[in-house]
């Protein structure tokens, strides 16, 4: 499913117009991903939850060469699916 796909089935299930629906979507997202980019933790009862997570320096091997490479410390955005998610995903 993209980002259409799920607009036309909200806007189906909500009675709502599709651009109004994109709209709320488009907003819903940059606003979750603006709050992890300031390190705040987004939770959504029964979904899950949005965080910012640090991952540190450590040592890898290029795959072509074998050769030692540094990986540099890094910020990555990271998701939790919430219990009542996974439960269902499960059934």
């Amino acid at each position: 499913m993209n980002k259409a796909d799920l607009v036309n089935l909200v806007a189906v299930r909500t009675e709502l117009t599709k651009t109004e629906v994109s709209k709320v979507v488009d907003a819903a997202i940059e606003t979750i991903v603006d709050s992890v980019v300031e390190g705040k933790k987004v939770s959504i009862l029964g979904f899950g939850s949005f965080e910012a997570r640090e991952r540190s320096a450590r040592q890898g091997l290029n795959p072509k060469t074998g050769e030692k490479i540094k990986i540099p410390a890094k910020r990555v955005p990271a998701f939790t699916a919430g219990k009542q998610f996974k439960d269902k995903v499960q059934s």
